[in-house]
């Protein structure tokens, strides 16, 4: 019999592929996971810079400058000057950068929806309620690691 913790890792990465080939369908940028935690962090607040950024995803400031070069190419993050840094810069999220982030979080409720409609609302509530029950009190979110 599988672990559990396996299961919830092969379900997580099913549903982030359905989610990446949707984006496909849809003649978007080649957005990667990293992108997607990116967006996140941004949205949770304001005044993040490219340093804060590397931290949360455990990746090198290099890495972290390079997804965020990405995102402004393509329109969905702006660099401001730091208020008080003259070296750093503050990342935001533009118009289309939440625009992108609210048709994600659609996507998610579709493939979740689907999740549901396989397990059944019962069961989906339930597993719902485990999962909330069991990281209660935990520390730190998740990022990419791919």
């Amino acid at each position: 019999m599988e672990p559990v913790s396996m299961l919830f890792a092969r379900a997580f990465r099913v549903m982030t592929d359905r989610f990446h080939a949707r984006l496909a369908e849809r003649d978007l940028e080649p957005l990667r996971p990293a992108h997607g935690y990116a967006f996140r962090f941004l949205a949770e607040g304001p005044g993040r810079t490219a340093v804060e950024l590397a931290a949360h995803l455990g990746v090198t400031k290099q890495a972290a400058t390079k997804t965020v070069a990405e995102l402004v190419d393509w329109g969905y993050v702006r660099r401001t000057a730091h208020p008080t840094d003259g070296r750093a810069q503050v990342l935001e999220l533009t118009g289309k950068g939440r625009s992108y982030l609210r048709f994600a979080d659609g996507l998610w409720a579709e493939l979740e929806a689907e999740f549901a409609a396989v397990a059944g609302a019962g069961r989906h509530a339930a597993l719902r309620e485990a999962l909330e029950a069991y990281l209660e009190g935990s520390e730190g979110g998740i990022r990419p690691v791919w």
